[in-house]
């Protein structure tokens, strides 16, 4: 990770103050109690199959309350507000058999956002507003198998992913997002297909734009769904030279704190934080008031935590607002200076620094150094080369040297 330096409008306003995201776009959808018929529209009201749920469809068959959730949540004070495209990839898609308009949902949602954040600009050019392109985590995993039966089983793959996620980048690009947010992230391998995507649409483009990450801590164990603790995610998305890393979702202000405060002490960029308002009570409804979130976020703040806020499930324009008070003259985070160093993950974090002691690293998962480990791997025992890097690591190795030199395959 390297820090980011102001370059842009966007880099100036993040040295000067705390950035305010909006709220949760699907608590304000289901807020409206839309009927099948408002959610199918005309172009959709005789499709076969069932479309309850497809928040995104929206961005094409209401965009007028797309657009108004854009503007409550602008005139509650946010800086930056984020697309309805949370489930616009083709994987999330084809769930409903719409796998075929991800593009077109990605660039109308990002064409509604842009169109509600210009009028606010329009309106006081003094207070810049910004666009967020979403792309969220998709419903499969690159890490986790479906099926407990089968832990080996994988429902797409890094290259599917990197495929579908281009897709999105392109509609969110080619509709005028000023940033894009890779959120939601339970699963890092799906985030660096995601990033890999991103940069390739922007290359492709000849465009520059920032990438914001987030993931998302599933509970107090402290970890990511793919295992992962915050020290892992952060190493693992370093590569990434990111514009910001945080969390969001799954955990309320008050649960989420102690893992901003590591990100916070641990990365030389800046950090985000959108959690919900609070934890889901037993109708899976969420209670806590704009004032108790605002309270808990204002802490963030005024531990020197946060370079952006916001929300997410269970938040509403009510919240943002009151979040926009709590954080006012607040001084944003200062990135801290972080020493050099190896640093790489697995399930957890592993850095090698001056204080380091004897690393032991495992070589015989290489195909130039171990014959028998070429065998295996030309001959397809993928179950067999697992276990001779398992033995390594169970004989102390803490690192494991994987070669796959295809010139030697």
């Amino acid at each position: 990770m390297t820090s980011i330096k102001p370059a842009t409008p966007l880099h100036q306003l993040l040295s000067e103050r705390i950035l305010l995201l909006d709220g949760a776009m699907g608590t304000m959808i289901q807020a409206r109690r839309l009927s099948d018929r408002d959610m199918r529209g005309d172009r959709f009201a005789d499709f076969p199959h069932d479309l309850a749920g497809n928040n995104d469809l929206l961005s094409l068959t209401q965009p007028k309350i797309i657009r108004e959730i854009h503007c409550a949540n602008l005139e509650a004070g946010a800086d930056i507000i984020e697309t309805n495209t949370f489930n616009s990839t083709r994987a999330a898609q084809a769930d409903y058999h719409l796998e075929h308009i991800a593009y077109e949902l990605n660039l109308e949602a990002t064409r509604i956002a842009r169109s509600a954040a210009d009028q606010y600009i329009s309106l006081n050019s003094d207070k810049p507003r910004f666009v967020a392109g979403i792309i969220g985590p998709t419903s499969r995993s690159a890490s986790i198998s479906p099926d407990v039966n089968d832990p080996g089983f994988r429902n797409t793959s890094f290259d599917e992913l990197v495929d579908d996620y281009y897709s999105s980048a392109e509609g969110l690009v080619d509709g005028g997002a000023d940033i894009i947010m890779i959120e939601t992230s339970f699963d890092t391998l799906n985030a660096k297909a995601a990033v890999f995507a991103v940069r390739k649409c922007l290359s492709d483009r000849e465009r520059s734009l920032p990438i914001m990450i987030s993931g998302t801590i599933t509970d107090a164990s402290g970890r990511t769904l793919s295992g992962q603790t915050v020290g892992a995610f952060c190493n693992s998305m370093a590569h990434a030279n990111a514009l910001s890393i945080g969390f969001n979702c799954a955990l309320g202000a008050e649960q989420l704190r102690p893992y901003i405060a590591e990100m916070a002490a641990n990365v030389p960029i800046l950090v985000s934080a959108h959690p919900n308002a609070g934890l889901p009570n037993e109708f899976g409804e969420y209670d806590q008031t704009p004032a108790e979130m605002a309270s808990l976020v204002g802490d963030y703040a005024r531990s020197g935590f946060v370079n952006i806020v916001g929300g997410c499930c269970g938040t509403t324009p009510a919240h943002i607002a009151a979040l926009a008070s709590a954080i006012e003259g607040v001084a944003p985070r200062q990135t801290p200076s972080i020493e050099p160093a190896c640093r790489l993950s697995g399930l957890e974090a592993f850095s090698m620094t001056p204080e380091s002691l004897f690393v032991n690293i495992g070589e015989r998962t290489n195909v130039t150094g171990s014959s028998s480990f070429a065998r295996l791997i030309k001959e397809g025992q993928y179950d067999e080369a697992l276990e001779v890097a398992r033995q390594q690591v169970e004989a102390g190795a803490q690192i494991i040297d994987i070669n796959m030199d295809e010139g030697m395959l």
